[in-house]
Parts: structure tokens; C-alpha cells; sequence
């Protein structure tokens, strides 16, 4: 990977000119800011025409509330082409009539910067593939380029040793019509010299490299990257940032020159992920990581994650929300929990009808002909033969290794009860007057584990390491001694 990316985490400029689409022939002087945490700010020295106007009759101008967006503005800076998605305008100078004549200003937010190339909207067919990093992916992957060697010869320190680098082959999978090829880029060794001494250093990034088998647009692009950082998140059970995105153009190069040989074309992204990361910070500890490309391998784990997540997304999407937005009131997180709950084991599909389908038609029609017709449609609609959310709780605690549930949730009728008590109350009275708030955490922990568990069943993660999870990591230990505290019977206690 080359040296000019764009890591998210770090602020930068671009200075140049800027042009919509369709008006390539009045370009405007401005400065493109990137902030992490701000986005994207573009400064004008001159103004696009921002105003809503309409012509109600000859020589007749209307201005109209509101202003203008633009889905696309194109530019070009520091010799690259820049293309920005999303524009609104939020602020500026403009004058009319002025003693003096002055330029206007103009000041536009963006959602996205492609710095690299020029499209026509986000979902163009562009890109051939993307290469993305994303916080603990090395950690995730347990590999490294990087090997070291500290001299104890018979068990005794002698001061020597070494840093080593050994190329590592990149893994590979096909999944359905895209290949996922887990990577690691690296740069030479490097020695800081500073007045108090002298540092080594050498970078090992693990990155994860999309390849489609057709190009696909910019939308499609921040999907599959969401794929990615979603099974970082969850492998190490906390919010996963991007660091960097980048883009490999597709087709030819238009200004290729005849007789030399071709070479890759890419465009850095600036966008806003569902969290950006920092390249610096300090990397998850084992303990904390579900499972790792050793216990999982890399060829085994991304088909399994890529069917599970379109199948279970939003049982997903909700236990990773409470990792990367917790709500701050206990009522909102037992609301998300025992929704995610409920949507995956409907995602699973293991549904069991409390009665025969001719069963219970035969009772339904029994008690709808006690009750008056004009309240008949409305009582029937309240008549369903499926399961109830206690149901639904019981089958997932037996879906996971049973040795592992044994350690987290030593009475899973009680957390089974008390979990849909609460959050019937809640639904229904608006209250929840039967549990203390001690209690109700221990319902979102404990609901929001057992999701995971069943996931992690989901994508063939052995019983024996689920035991181990449940052990030792940090927040399930402390998950487990929640349940024990407060959803055990006091008989079993």
C-alpha cells in the first residue's frame, strides 16, 4: 500500500478548484477541510447558486424558502481529482449591491470525498475493489510479518536480540461472487534518532482486501466494508473503527501512456463509518477477543459470518449497536437486548407452534363464535399460533453449548421469567415496578450474552471455546456472576 492514504483519524486539506458536474466551465477557487469528528467542509471563494428560484412569468423572478443541495460537486487538488457526495450548503457571505465589489463565500458540508477520481454519483459502477483497515484486525488475525528474538542462552538474558520480517501470504476466500483476501502491509525499517536516544520502528498493518468479481459503486463499496468492520466488532466485542479506505478504480486508465505497463489506479475515501478509527491507540487484549483466526479460520469464519449476518442482520445490528451507541437509561438497553433476542430466533427459523395448525383452528373458530361480531375481527386478529417471547428465550438458551449456558445462566427459567416480565411491563405499562435496577442490568448483560452465544454457535465456534469465553473473558464473567446474583431463585442460590 502506498504512502499517500488517508487515515480518518487525522486532519487534512486539499487546495483547489471546484466545479458541479454539468457546470465544468465555471470552476471556483476553495480549500476542502477534513476534521475527524467535523467531516467534510469546503470554503469557496465564489458561490454556487444556492437559491431556489422559480419564474412565475416573463422577467419575473421568484426566490423560494430553502436552499439548493448538490448530490455531486467534482474537484481538483494537489494533482488529483476529488469527488464530494452529499452537498449541502450551511453558511457564507453573499452580497448584492455592494459599495465594493468582493467575492462571495461559500461554505458546503459533505458526506463523502473520493480523492482519486471523478464519478457521477454513489451509485456508479467504479471500483474493481476496496482495501480497508479497521482497529484490531491485526489482533483478530493473529498473525503478524513481525517476529522477534531475545538472546537467552541457558535460560539467561544476555541483552541480544532481534526484530525479523517474514512475508506472509495473503488468505483468500470466495463467497458467493466476491473474494476476501486478509493481507499485511508493511514499510522498511526506520531509526528515529533523537537527543535522548534512538528508536526503531517499523509499522505491520493487517488490512482486508474486497474484490467483486464485477466492479461495483461507491454504495456498494461502504456495504461490503460495513461486513468487515461489523465481524471485527463482534469478534472482539467492542465498536470497531475504520482507519482507512481505499478504492481501486476499474478499466483502463485513460491517461495511460503508450508502451509502459499498466498500473493500479485507487482513490482514497473520507467518509463518516459508524465509527472512525485510531491507528495508535492501544490494541484489544486476548482476553477480551471471542475468537481469533486460530480458533476460527479465516476461510471457515467469513463464509459462515457473511450468511449469518445477512440472515440474522438485525439481531446483529442491534447487539453491536449496544457496543458502539449504548443508550444511557437501562430501559432503552432492555428494549434493544430482548429485541435482538426475539429477532434472531425468528432469524433462526426454529419457530415451534404451541398447537397443530388444525388444532388450532378448530379453537379459535370454537372461541370466536362466543364473541359478538362486531368485535370478532379484532379478537381474531389477537389470537396467533406462535410462540411466546418465554418460548422464544428457553430455545435459544438450548441451542449453545450447554456446558458454557450452565456457567452463565445457572437458572434459565428464572432469567427466562424475569426477562419477559420486564420487558412486558415496560412494553405495556411503561413501568417496571418488579425489578429492582440492579435486576434489569443483569437482564440486558445476561440477554445480550446469550445473543452472542448463539451467534458464535452460529458461525461454528466449538463448545470448548465457548466455556472458555464465558470463563475468562472479562464482561461474560462478569455477566455470569450478574445471573447468579440476580436471577437465581433464592432456592438455588
Amino acid at each position: 500500500m502506498g504512502d499517500d492514504r488517508v487515515d480518518l483519524d487525522e486532519s487534512r486539506r486539499w487546495e483547489g478548484m471546484w466545479w458541479l458536474p454539468d457546470e465544468q466551465e465555471n470552476p471556483i477557487p476553495g480549500i476542502l477541510h477534513y476534521r475527524p469528528g467535523n467531516g467534510l467542509e469546503l470554503s469557496l471563494i465564489g458561490a454556487f447558486e444556492d437559491r431556489i428560484t422559480s419564474t412565475p412569468a416573463p422577467g419575473v423572478t421568484a426566490v423560494h424558502e430553502g436552499h439548493r443541495t448538490w448530490d455531486v460537486i467534482h474537484g481538483a487538488a494537489e494533482h488529483r481529482e476529488i469527488t464530494l457526495l452529499g452537498c449541502i450548503p450551511t453558511g457564507g457571505l453573499r452580497t448584492y449591491g455592494a459599495r465594493v465589489d468582493s467575492p462571495d463565500k461559500q461554505i458546503i458540508d459533505a458526506t463523502t470525498a473520493l480523492v482519486g477520481v471523478h464519478i457521477g454519483g454513489d451509485r456508479d459502477v467504479t471500483f474493481a475493489a476496496a482495501a480497508v483497515s479497521v482497529e484490531d484486525m491485526g489482533a483478530w488475525a493473529a498473525s503478524s510479518v513481525l517476529e522477534t528474538v531475545i538472546g537467552a542462552p541457558d535460560g539467561k538474558l544476555d541483552g541480544s536480540g532481534s526484530i525479523s520480517v517474514s512475508r506472509r501470504a495473503a488468505e483468500s476466500v470466495l463467497v458467493g461472487e466476491t473474494e476476501y483476501r486478509l493481507e499485511h502491509s508493511y514499510g522498511l525499517p526506520f531509526l528515529d534518532r533523537r537527543t535522548g536516544g534512538t528508536v526503531g520502528r517499523m509499522r505491520d498493518t493487517a488490512f482486508m482486501r474486497i474484490v467483486p468479481r464485477e466492479p461495483i459503486s461507491w454504495r456498494d463499496a461502504v456495504a461490503a466494508v460495513a461486513l468487515v468492520q461489523d465481524l471485527i466488532a463482534f469478534a472482539t466485542h467492542r465498536a470497531a473503527g475504520v482507519i482507512w479506505l481505499r478504492l481501486e478504480l476499474a478499466g483502463p486508465d485513460p491517461h495511460q501512456v503508450p508502451g509502459r505497463p499498466a498500473r493500479p489506479r485507487y482513490a482514497e475515501a473520507i467518509y463518516s463509518p459508524s465509527a472512525v478509527g485510531k491507528q495508535d491507540a492501544t490494541a484489544v487484549s486476548h482476553h477480551h477477543v471471542f475468537f481469533t483466526c486460530e480458533s476460527l479460520r479465516f476461510e471457515e469464519v467469513m463464509p459462515r459470518w457473511c450468511e449469518a449476518r445477512e440472515r440474522l442482520h438485525a439481531a446483529t445490528n442491534m447487539i453491536l449497536g449496544l457496543r458502539y451507541a449504548p443508550a444511557r437509561y437501562v430501559e432503552a438497553n432492555l428494549l434493544t437486548a430482548v429485541g435482538a433476542a426475539e429477532v434472531l430466533h425468528r432469524g433462526l427459523r426454529i419457530d415451534e407452534r404451541p398447537f397443530p395448525p388444525e388444532e388450532f383452528e378448530r379453537l379459535r373458530n370454537a372461541m370466536l363464535e362466543q364473541v359478538p361480531e362486531k368485535h370478532r375481527a379484532r379478537f381474531k386478529g389477537s389470537l396467533r399460533n406462535d410462540p411466546t417471547l418465554r418460548d422464544r428465550l428457553y430455545a435459544l438458551a438450548a441451542r449453545p453449548d450447554q456446558d458454557a449456558i450452565a456457567l452463565l445462566i445457572p437458572d434459565v427459567d428464572r432469567w427466562a421469567r424475569r426477562t419477559t416480565k420486564a420487558r412486558n411491563d415496560l412494553a405495556h405499562e411503561g413501568r417496571t415496578p418488579n425489578h429492582s435496577l440492579e435486576e434489569l442490568a443483569a437482564v440486558v448483560e445476561v440477554t445480550t450474552a446469550m445473543v452472542i452465544l448463539n451467534i458464535l454457535h452460529e458461525l461454528g465456534l466449538p463448545g470448548q471455546r465457548q466455556c472458555e469465553i464465558v470463563q475468562t473473558h472479562p464482561q461474560l464473567r462478569l455477566t455470569a456472576n450478574l445471573a447468579r446474583e440476580q436471577l437465581t431463585a433464592p432456592a438455588n442460590s
